[in-house]
């Protein structure tokens, strides 16, 4: 299914025209399952952190508004019927995602749908796929089919495959086919690393552990080797196009993030952190929900700033910040050390 030609079918589009949908309503009465009066007490303390506005009792016009204004996102594209509507925002309860994905020399369906399934059990709130290698397509399909809860990709991994791994190869008509492939087949929110532009790689040379982002490197890559602006950044409109046809929710991928506490809050962070906000208010204008993608490795006396910086420069979208903030922490064998996020 797609939107029809001029027509758009986001949860931002509804909300903003003052419409409550069902999902609307169904994010309302999840939020709400649980609460005890000890939960409301804690309420009041929470709404002093960053000006923070969570309510007594959530309901479908408070989800609304949260929604039309950016703060938070139902990521459910609508060729994903078998996935229960969930909410993310700074309003509302931490949600975690878990990463899971094949590489190129391990892993089949049946286990990625196994990891999946035990990332669910154990709270995941969203899962990522980040295959690499063959099969991408076919082990996908059968994770979102079997998924209950959002699925996220990181289109570039596969647009990387369909050039046999060369980054120089990648064009925009590669990346927008993958796109579409993956919009159509239901994915619910795409990482894009449309942040990561030419003016900003030569800040990272300074860097104790340089470009650790996978995509970020990918798109450095491809744009020293051009001497170009990155094709995302450039064809973001085109981009904000297709998600809004399907409601597949962005995630603006931050590919300059630190890969160390000694790196966290450069030059080139905020940088990429100011041009996604940018990007965010250009989202905005069609209707696409928005969510920021933030960083692990940043040390506890930098983190308020960090949050600051976010909350300024994003205009309040949702943080998915990657894994704890403060150090990493590996996970156990069992789930072949699976990151663990929060939303």
């Amino acid at each position: 299914m797609r939107a029809k030609n001029g027509k758009t079918i986001t949860q931002m589009a509804y909300a903003r025209a003052g419409i409550i949908t069902a999902e609307m309503e169904y994010v309302a009465i999840r939020e709400n399952e649980g609460l005890t009066e000890q939960d409301q007490q804690k309420t009041a303390l929470n709404n002093k952190a960053f000006s923070a506005s969570i309510p007594e009792i959530y309901t479908a016009e408070f989800v609304r508004n949260e929604i039309a204004c950016g703060r938070a996102i139902i990521p459910k594209n609508i060729n994903h019927p078998e996935c229960e509507p969930m909410i993310i925002g700074r309003n509302f309860r931490v949600k975690i995602n878990a990463n899971i994905g094949n590489s190129a020399v391990t892993s089949s369906m049946a286990e990625e749908v196994e990891k999946m399934v035990w990332a669910i059990r154990w709270g995941a709130d969203t899962v990522m796929d980040l295959s690499t290698g063959r099969n991408i397509h076919n082990i996908r399909e059968w994770i979102i089919r079997n998924s209950p809860v959002p699925i996220g990709t990181v289109p570039i991994y596969q647009a990387l495959e369909k050039v046999h791994g060369i980054a120089e190869n990648l064009t925009w008509d590669i990346f927008r086919d993958t796109l579409i492939e993956q919009a159509e087949q239901g994915v619910d929110y795409f990482t894009i690393h449309a942040g990561v532009r030419l003016p900003f790689i030569p800040l990272t040379i300074d860097r104790v552990t340089g470009i650790v982002s996978r995509g970020g490197s990918i798109m450095a890559k491809w744009c020293l080797y051009h001497h170009k602006e990155n094709f995302l950044y450039e064809y973001f409109d085109e981009i904000c196009d297709i998600a809004r046809t399907y409601d597949v929710s962005l995630s603006l991928g931050d590919g300059l993030r630190p890969g160390s506490i000694a790196d966290a809050n450069d030059k080139a962070q905020f940088a990429e952190l100011k041009t996604l906000g940018e990007l965010t208010k250009i989202a905005w204008e069609k209707d696409v929900q928005v969510m920021i993608e933030g960083p692990g490795h940043v040390p506890m006396h930098k983190i308020k700033e960090n949050m600051e910086q976010q909350l300024a420069l994003c205009h309040e979208a949702p943080f998915y910040t990657l894994g704890p903030l403060q150090l990493t922490l590996p996970l156990d064998m069992t789930i072949l050390h699976q990151q663990l996020e929060l939303l």
